[in-house]
């Protein structure tokens, strides 16, 4: 890998530390580029890569890739250590479902809604919407429903050996149940609980928090 890569992202953002995570699992380093996708007037880092205005954003020569999900897959192909994409077609396809749901389903109720304004806000110094998280925790059930159904069918989400689909949900999950009542709501769905146990642990999580001390 001759040409140096890079990370545009958001130290807070959960996407940012999605991609994070798949560098150290993968083996590899990135210099890190701070941009803020959220300022008022569009970050000109951000804009001059992408005129989306999302994070993360790799940069690897002169190849510059978007979407989360993209970028775990080509840093999977670039790293040195081990795939973590599952050879049988059952369980990558269960893995590329897993990420599917976590895109669609999970970060608007999970982390926009009751992680935003149940703890985030406040980390800030600002005013969170607490119907919003009431909102958040109703719309949390269905894809936490589906996510246990995947985790009790061995697949996915409890395996011997992680995968991309462990690294798109652990931060998600890891900013979820920082909010008290959905730390509790998390316990209804054993399965999803049990690989909770299992992956808040894992260093490559740990080592990418952006609030340690909270």
């Amino acid at each position: 890998m001759a040409e140096p890569l890079n990370l545009l992202g958001f130290r807070h953002s959960v996407y940012t530390r999605i991609a994070r995570m798949g560098l150290i699992e993968t083996g590899l380093t990135a210099t890190y580029v701070e941009a803020n996708p959220f300022a008022a007037e569009p970050d000109p880092v951000l804009a001059a890569m992408t005129p989306l205005g999302r994070v993360p954003v790799l940069l690897h020569g002169d190849f510059v890739l978007t979407e989360t999900a993209a970028i775990l897959r080509y840093l999977n192909d670039l790293g040195p250590k081990a795939s973590l994409i599952p050879t049988d077609p059952q369980s990558a396809a269960r893995m590329a479902q897993v990420m599917g749901i976590v895109d669609a389903y999970v970060y608007q109720p999970l982390v926009r809604k009751v992680f935003s304004h149940g703890f985030y806000q406040a980390a800030v110094g600002e005013d969170g919407d607490s119907a919003i998280v009431a909102e958040g925790l109703v719309l949390s059930q269905a894809p936490l429903r589906a996510l246990d159904s995947i985790a009790a069918g061995g697949l996915q989400l409890g395996g011997a050996r992680i995968s991309l689909a462990d690294l798109h949900l652990a931060p998600m999950m890891d900013y979820f149940v920082r909010v008290p009542e959905a730390a509790d709501l998390l316990r209804h769905y054993p399965a999803l609980s049990a690989w909770w146990h299992e992956i808040s642990n894992h260093p490559s999580l740990r080592d990418t928090d952006p609030f340690p001390d909270q």
